[in-house]
């Protein structure tokens, strides 16, 4: 039900099917909600939350994925090489729990969420999950992080941030262009942010561009990583339990396999048997699926990463914001 409710959705925010006048209307309602709620932040009636260190802010203006995760891991990765220490604020999307927790490469995904799990294997790097995102951030510089990365954050804007960054698939874009229901749109477009990443597609003048590179599938299980070359000509069963499955399936098509496509809800929480297909065949998945899927003991079942290959002079452009916005130290209190 899940799934074809989300089919029908998507034909509308970016197949070209009209919303309606239920949907529409939904979505003038929600415009003023998130307005009313922007303008109290601008003001000063609610208030923002700053941090004695950089935050930077990855996120993205519609609902769904864009590459924030590949984003933020090559981000940190990138940082940490400049000597920066950081450490990935997160909300933790689709756990089971709702306790504050740390995201540590053994942790279990229904207690920590799929990306933080993955984003702290990748990097090795603190990942504090909090519903509160100011909380998660605050807990990251009491364990000596000077830089918190805020994943998915755009919207939180009761933590203070210093930098931001917009994501934005370079298919899809902001698909037909209404706010949620009606679109995909999380807030009206046009926000000025400090950095706009492109995923994949052509970048316009002042956006950066971010691909995505499919690199060697690891095992599930037991095993050595293998080329995606070894799996051709195929059929190999394709799982995606992402915001866009479509750019999964293409980039393994692109790589000459022929792929059997198995599409899954956003942050799916998979079932054996649901992975059983036929023909019996190599099963290739998201990195981001594979930390759910681990746990069944699948055999013939292969995890393929995504890395992110970003521009260096991006990389400077970051790192200089966020050297400039480093706080002077506080002066302790003498008797």
């Amino acid at each position: 039900m899940k799934a074809a409710f989300e089919r029908w959705l998507l034909r509308r925010w970016y197949g070209g099917v009209a919303p309606g006048p239920v949907l529409g209307g939904l979505s003038r309602i929600y415009g003023a909600i998130v307005r009313r709620r922007q303008a109290a932040y601008a003001s000063g009636a609610r208030p923002v939350q700053q941090l004695p260190v950089p935050l930077l802010v990855i996120g993205n203006l519609v609902a769904g994925g864009a590459g924030k995760t590949p984003l933020a891991i090559g981000l940190a990765r990138a940082l940490a090489r400049r000597g920066w220490k950081p450490g990935i604020a997160s909300r933790g999307h689709g756990r089971r729990s709702r306790k504050p927790t740390w995201a540590r490469p053994g942790s279990d995904p229904a207690e920590c969420g799929d990306e933080p799990l993955l984003i702290a294997r990748q990097t090795g790097l603190p990942v504090a999950v909090d519903l509160d995102r100011v909380a998660a951030a605050r807990r990251l510089v009491e364990a000596g992080c000077d830089l918190v990365i805020a994943d998915d954050g755009l919207q939180h804007l009761r933590l203070g941030r210093d930098v931001e960054i917009e994501v934005r698939d370079g298919e899809r874009r902001l698909g037909n262009g209404w706010l949620l229901p009606a679109g995909p749109l999380r807030e009206p477009a046009g926000r000025a942010v400090d950095f706009r990443v492109i995923n994949g597609g052509e970048a316009a003048a002042g956006e950066w561009r971010m691909d995505l590179r499919l690199g060697d599938a690891q095992p599930l299980g037991p095993g050595e990583p293998r080329p995606l070359g070894l799996f051709a000509p195929g059929p190999v069963h394709a799982i995606a339990g992402i915001g866009n499955p479509a750019r999964f399936f293409r980039a393994l098509r692109q790589a000459g396999l022929d792929v059997i496509e198995h599409a899954f809800p956003d942050h799916h929480d998979y079932r054996e048997d649901e992975l059983g297909f036929s023909p019996v065949a190599p099963r290739l998945m998201t990195e981001k699926d594979a930390v759910k899927c681990a746990r069944f003991g699948l055999r013939d079942a292969w995890a393929v990463p995504a890395v992110a290959e970003l521009p260096e002079a991006f990389i400077d452009a970051v790192d200089r914001r966020l050297v400039a916005a480093r706080r002077a130290p506080q002066p302790e209190n003498t008797p």
